[in-house]
């Protein structure tokens, strides 16, 4: 394998465009994200919510080949610490979906599941609905859930699972994701690295990156602003009243320094995708496409390894 193949491939997201559901008037249309995607210069895509774009394998094959877009990987949601066996109300629940997502993610080619866990706050009204930190026995459950999820992913659609740690859920500091990775199997879970949430968390991205260099298996790269989120823990506001107050920011603008993210990456010489998950629900339609060429064009800035494609 040369140099060229152990590249960082950048792609981006629906979240980019403004989108969290599959059907909301306040997102941009899917034909119109797909349109602006391949405008900005990007090669690869995210699915985004189950729904936003198309379900049917030949439409959605169709519609990325006449734009030269490929599928890295699609996003579930989990709430395993409320059962992680098979047959526990809460397993069920989210594997249903996530079979879904992973049958159409391998239709289209992709080979990784992004997995967000429930959030002890809404995403939209930050109204608490549980307890913010888990007993050792819903740890547990959480850990054997994954590697379930995992186990699945893998024998059923050749697929691989990327946590991805989230503000206002139970995984988002260094400690918890440490927490998680040294009782997970390495076979059935690694890590979708969100730049963003981890410095939201007060993790360090590069830190993660060296210390754990072969659970690293998946990027979200973004930033956040150093002085929103100064305000943010100061207060205690909720990731909904964050994201409003513009707490996840266009690079280079923020933090992490993603110069010295993809130097690390690069580091591992292996090839890896780092898709733009830029949370910007709800926005004006005309604002994400010139964030994204900016964006790409930095982030292209940024190794002698990154590429789109």
């Amino acid at each position: 394998m040369t140099d060229i193949d152990n590249k960082l491939i950048i792609g981006t997201a629906p979240d980019s465009w403004g989108v969290w559901f599959a059907d909301d008037p306040k997102q941009t249309p899917w034909e119109r994200f797909l349109d602006e995607v391949a405008e900005a210069g990007y090669k690869w895509i995210e699915l985004g919510p189950y729904g936003y774009l198309p379900n049917d394998p030949s439409r959605l094959a169709d519609e990325l080949k006449a734009r030269d877009l490929q599928v890295s990987a699609g996003t579930v949601f989990t709430a395993f610490h409320r059962g992680g066996h098979p047959g526990d109300a809460a397993f069920e629940e989210a594997w249903e979906p996530a079979r879904r997502v992973a049958e159409l993610t391998a239709a289209m080619g992709g080979e990784h599941i992004v997995v967000i866990p429930a959030m002890w706050r809404d995403d939209v009204t930050g109204e608490a609905v549980e307890n913010e930190v888990l007993t050792p026995e819903q740890w547990d459950s959480l850990f054997k859930g994954h590697d379930e999820l995992g186990r699945r992913l893998g024998e059923q659609f050749g697929l691989k699972q990327q946590f991805h740690s989230h503000a206002d859920s139970h995984v988002l500091t260094q400690a918890d994701i440490v927490r998680l990775l040294e009782n997970t199997d390495a076979e059935l879970l690694n890590l979708c690295l969100d730049t963003g949430h981890a410095e939201y968390g007060g993790a360090s991205s590069v830190d993660l990156i060296r210390k754990y260099p072969e659970r690293i298996g998946y990027l979200h790269l973004k930033q956040v602003d150093p002085d929103v989120l100064a305000k943010v823990r100061a207060e205690n506001l909720t990731f909904a009243a964050a994201n409003a107050a513009g707490v996840m920011t266009e690079p280079p603008g923020g933090l992490p320094d993603l110069r010295e993210v993809i130097e690390a990456v690069e580091g591992l010489n292996r090839p890896i995708f780092g898709i733009v998950e830029q949370d910007m629900y709800p926005v004006a339609f005309d604002v994400p496409l010139p964030v994204a060429r900016r964006t790409r064009n930095y982030l292209l800035s940024c190794g002698s390894r990154t590429r789109v494609s």
